[in-house]
This record gives C-alpha cells, structure tokens and sequence, in this order.
C-alpha cells in the first residue's frame, strides 16, 4: 500500500482489534478510534484492549488512539469501520454529509443497519453522498480470534474499483493473512449477512440434538438460498462456491468462534433470546439482521424458509424445536 495512505479503524471490538493488529504490521503509523476514554489510555500504557482479545499486545508507537471519532476521520484517507451494526448509526449520525467526502470507506460490519435495512454500502452512500467506487467491505472467512493466534486466514476485500481493493488488500497481507480482491461489493456484503443468519439456524439444531447429517443438508439448502436472495437483489456474475460466500458460510456455522452459532444453540438449548444475549455479553450479528432481511425481502419475495423459520423463533417467538421440525419436513 502507498505509504502516504492514512488508515483509521473505528471500533473496539474483537474484530477492529485483529484488524489493528494486523494493519499494524505493515504501517508505521495506524489510527484507532475507541469509544471510550479510558479503553484509549488503558492501550497506551498497557498495551492491549482490556476487552477484547487480551493477548494481542500492540507496539503503540505505531498507534495514534483517539476516542475523538472525528480526528480520526479528519486524519485518515482509509476508514475501516468495524463496530457491530446496531450501533453504526448513532455513531455516525452527528456527522455532517460531507464529513467523510474523500475517504476511502471500507466496512467490517458483517451486518445490516437496522434503523434503515441497509446494507453498510447503501448506507454511507445514502446518508454521506460517498460514491460507490470508494465503498469496500472486507470479508471473510475469517474470525478475530484466529487472526489473534497467527493462525492461516483469508480476506476477500471487494470493491466495485479494483484499484481500491487491491490498495487495502495489500495492506492487509502478512505472513498469516492472505488476501484476494473482488469487484462484488453488494454480493459480498449481502452473503456476509445471511450467513450470520444461517448460523443462528445451524446452532438452533445443534442445541436442538439434530446431527451432523441434518447440519449439512441444512447449510446446503443454506447456499441455494443466500445464491437465490443475491441473484434478486443484485444480478452478478458470481460463483458462490468461492471463500467471500460458501466459505464464510461454512466457518460460521461450524466454528467455536461463532458468536452468531453461540446465540442459536442457546436458544435451541431453551434459553430465551433475552437470555442468551445476556449470557454471551457480545453481539450476535445475526439477531438484528434477521429482522432487516424479514423486511427487505416483504419487496423480493424471494422463497426462504431458513431465514423465515430463524426469524419466526427470535421475534414470533415459535418454540425452536416446532420450526426446525416444520424446516425439516420442507427439505423432504
């Protein structure tokens, strides 16, 4: 990446941790908004997030850390926001529409903004003019938490400019993390979403005792229908079989790391939605997305019976084991 490319991240979570850590190899110097005061002094002088992946330290010469969001903006060319979706929105809000003219947005949000059932791209061009070919998601498969071991990953950064794509992708390669770029910015984002859903349904069964013979009927079924919502929204010439789709997929909803498995295997275990979001204390992306997704797709009617049985359980309140069962009758 050229060097005098200025990259933020925004966010203090697991992901804009590892991302930090990360990007922090390559560049001398990396900006990093916190929330909150005492998370920034808490890194200065120890080192690491004291909340999440506590045994990355960081070489904090290399960190300019701020809880003012707007000096980062303000002092970055490359922004990475990488907080849950729920809270996009009311971190942006007070934000002029020109405050983020110029910048290079690329979101790890893996989620849908709730307040408007708009993918991150939708959103930043909608609520900040910011063209399309300067809007870029990074996407996995990829958890935080291997990425914080140094075990082998990849990241797909898609970007409809090709330039821009290969511009974070290279600042994102390291010895560990391998990168590939794509021009499928909307189908990327889309498949991020759904597969937050469709985790939550996989571990709905897994609480629920189905086997891994059912699992992997249900996930194929999964891919038929994340191929068939993406073909509606946004025609693209795309194989879904590729790591941005079916192996972001795969790893979350299989992985020990998934937040999005965590929250439906509670719940298949007969925890209530309530419940399982107090005992994870972290966001499972797919709860509001499962929502939004309901709500879009009131204007595709696109046929989904997974994400339709996912959000008949968090928000309908049918008992897990009712809708799996009616699911699996639907698969034959």
């Amino acid at each position: 990446m050229a060097e005098e490319r200025k990259i933020g991240v925004i966010g203090g979570g697991s992901w804009a941790t590892a991302l930090t850590k990360v990007l922090s190899e390559n560049h001398s110097r990396l900006w990093w908004w916190q929330r909150k005061p005492e998370t920034v002094e808490y890194i200065r002088k120890y080192h690491h997030n004291p909340n999440y992946l506590q045994a990355v330290e960081f070489d904090v010469d290399r960190l300019c850390i701020s809880s003012d969001l707007r000096e980062v903006i303000n002092s970055s060319d490359i922004l990475i926001v990488a907080i849950p979706s729920a809270f996009v929105d009311i971190t942006f809000r007070e934000l002029p529409r020109e405050a983020l003219q110029g910048k290079i947005i690329f979101s790890a949000v893996k989620g849908i903004i709730p307040e408007y059932h708009s993918i991150p791209a939708r959103y930043f061009h909608q609520q900040f003019g910011l063209p399309y070919d300067d809007i870029g998601v990074i996407c996995g498969p990829c958890h935080a938490e291997e990425v914080a071991m140094e075990r082998l990953s990849y990241l797909t950064i898609a970007c409809m400019k090709e330039a821009n794509a290969a511009l974070l992708a290279d600042g994102l390669s390291t010895r560990y993390m391998k990168t590939s770029t794509s021009e499928d910015l909307f189908g990327a984002e889309i498949a991020a979403v759904l597969k937050n859903v469709y985790a939550i349904a996989s571990g709905v069964c897994g609480g629920l005792g189905y086997g891994d013979n059912f699992q992997a009927l249900l996930l194929s079924a999964a891919m038929t229908e994340m191929e068939r919502f993406m073909d509606k929204v946004n025609p693209f010439h795309r194989d879904v079989c590729e790591p941005p789709y079916l192996g972001d997929l795969l790893v979350t909803a299989y992985s020990k790391f998934s937040r999005n498995r965590s929250f439906g295997y509670m719940l298949g275990k007969g925890y209530s939605v309530k419940a399982a979001q107090l005992e994870m204390e972290m966001i499972a992306e797919g709860y509001y997305a499962t929502k939004s997704l309901y709500e879009m797709n009131r204007k595709y009617e696109v046929e989904m019976p997974i994400a339709e049985a996912v959000y008949n359980i968090i928000y309908q309140r049918i008992a897990p084991a009712v809708e799996m069962r009616i699911l699996a009758e639907k698969f034959g």
